[in-house]
């Protein structure tokens, strides 16, 4: 089965000039979303993973099955204002502007075996500022998964070091 034929491409979204990637097509055909948790999990189960952290939102939406199969715990990162307890939070660029992200000051011991899951690499900054934030709480990143990467923007390069994986690539 290949994964890119599920993605449908929407032009000029979320604003002029961008090719948005929509994954909706494929996570509502369970044998391609079965698909996707089984191949991230046939990768990291022999990782020792502890935690899966998965970004808001979308990262959600895999890194919360990912964590189930690997019996690992999952650590949400969010928008500021959306975690109820004392969090770091993380400035990053965009493609198309900046943001911050969140996590909760207690959400990964040190020392703790970390895979972080996002739906998308594109510039690589949402991934950069969500590993920086799990290094300040002391955990050791194991892997950054994705299900697609655009490798013409580079993001690979902001994440140097890092093992990557991402099942599609455009």
């Amino acid at each position: 089965m290949d994964l890119k034929t599920k993605i449908r491409d929407i032009p000029d979204f979320p604003k002029e000039g961008i090719l948005f990637r929509d994954i909706t097509t494929l996570l509502k055909d369970k044998d391609s979303f079965n698909r996707v948790i089984n191949r991230f999990t046939a990768f990291y189960k022999d990782e020792g993973i502890n935690k899966v952290v998965g970004i808001e939102s979308r990262g959600f939406i895999f890194g919360a099955p990912l964590a189930h199969q690997l019996n690992a715990g999952f650590v949400p990162i969010r928008k500021p204002g959306k975690l109820p307890s004392d969090v770091y939070e993380a400035k990053y660029e965009l493609e198309y502007g900046t943001d911050t992200l969140a996590i909760h000051q207690d959400a990964v011991s040190p020392g703790e075996r970390v895979l972080i899951v996002d739906d998308l690499l594109a510039t690589g900054g949402t991934m950069s500022a969500a590993v920086d934030l799990v290094k300040q709480l002391g955990g050791t990143i194991v892997g950054i998964a994705f299900l697609i990467e655009l490798a013409g923007l580079k993001g690979r390069d902001k994440l140097d070091g890092m093992s990557i994986l991402s099942l599609i690539s455009y």
